[in-house]
């Protein structure tokens, strides 16, 4: 597997953590198919994520100052529901954008879809973890849409969810798959909680956790048991372009190196390198969930989502953790949460131990 470059920098656990990875958009920006102005937009887009990098860093040394220095009133969690606000960039750039008053009745339905997958996901988090929104004290979850033209994204800025209206060809709406929302969302936990770096192991843990609760997140919404899910992360998103050169989906849990990903991923530890792109080694963990909750069976959420919730949000911060100290600690997690269910824990140690772990 070549080296890649990682095309997210970190400082203190905040990271701009794109959906897209920026060797997909550099490949498109080559791609002789498309119009010289849908390559530039690639090409711009490409280039943009590194601009992102000098910002988030003073932003980021910012917020971890203020958490040190500061008093904060956080002693008592509110229960009421976190606020979920909508802003139009149309089609500008400057964030948050214009905010939309009632989103989930507005007649734009990138804004009523993106109320509703946000309110839907803070349901998910509350109901199913009991976790009141991103930081579990009820943070307002802001998102914005429209932003900028054609743009080929969605990010999680330390602060807030942004989403592209995608070039209508290789990519659509990033609204309209609901795992994108739950995989944007649950960076701003993974930063609340584990506050995993964004570089090598840690950088490729933070990507997969996104991934695996995005996915539970979209069986939850549709009900769906693990032998009924489609594992796909991006299907909605796919767009004509996309679809006529035989993409499906940005990854699939089931099947991580599949031709139909357009960003197929290693399945085994031994093909992980240092330096590799966090969208890539994610492969690695995401894989390991999927077998776990195939020989759980059931709905995935109910018991392998607490063992994974409760690994990533109930030991403090842990910066550098590796991917062989994540698998180690969901088997231990698994044999307290469920001692009298030994198979559970085996399950779970078999499923990290086919991956390599």
């Amino acid at each position: 597997m070549e080296k890649e470059t990682n095309h997210c920098t970190h400082h203190h656990g905040e990271c701009h953590c794109f959906i897209i990875p920026v060797k997909i958009l550099k490949k498109f920006s080559k791609d002789k198919k498309l119009s010289a102005k849908a390559r530039k937009g690639f090409a711009d887009a490409a280039r943009f994520e590194t601009e992102w990098r000098k910002a988030r860093e003073v932003k980021s040394l910012v917020t971890a100052s203020a958490q040190k220095m500061l008093p904060s009133g956080l002693t008592k969690v509110p229960s009421k529901a976190p606020v979920v606000s909508v802003f139009d960039c149309k089609q500008h750039t400057t964030l948050p954008g214009t905010p939309i008053s009632n989103p989930g009745s507005s007649t734009d339905p990138t804004s009523k879809r993106t109320f509703k997958e946000t309110t839907s996901l803070a349901q998910f988090y509350k109901t199913v973890f009991g976790r009141n929104s991103i930081d579990n004290a009820g943070m307002a979850l802001i998102s914005s849409i429209h932003y900028s033209v054609k743009y080929n994204n969605a990010f999680w800025n330390g602060d807030q969810m942004t989403y592209g209206d995608g070039d209508g060809n290789i990519f659509v709406d990033f609204t309209k798959s609901d795992d994108v929302v739950g995989h944007e969302i649950t960076h701003g936990v993974t930063q609340h909680t584990l506050g995993l770096a964004y570089h090598d192991e840690p950088g490729g843990l933070n990507e997969s956790i996104s991934d695996v609760f995005g996915s539970m997140f979209r069986q939850w919404e549709a009900g769906q048991d693990v032998a009924h899910a489609d594992w796909l992360i991006g299907k909605e998103i796919m767009g004509p372009g996309a679809i006529s050169r035989g993409y499906t989906c940005l990854r699939d849990l089931s099947n991580p190196a599949a031709s139909h990903c357009l960003s197929p991923q290693p399945t085994n530890f031994s093909q992980y390198r240092n330096g590799m792109d966090p969208h890539s080694s994610s492969g690695i963990p995401n894989f390991a969930f999927y077998k776990a909750a195939m020989a759980i069976g059931g709905k995935s959420w109910i018991i392998l989502g607490k063992i994974w919730y409760k690994s990533v949000t109930g030991f403090g911060p842990s910066p550098n953790m590796t991917m062989k100290q994540f698998a180690n600690r969901t088997r231990s997690v698994a044999g307290s949460l469920f001692r009298t269910r030994p198979a559970i824990k085996k399950a779970v140690d078999k499923a990290w131990l086919d991956v390599g772990l």
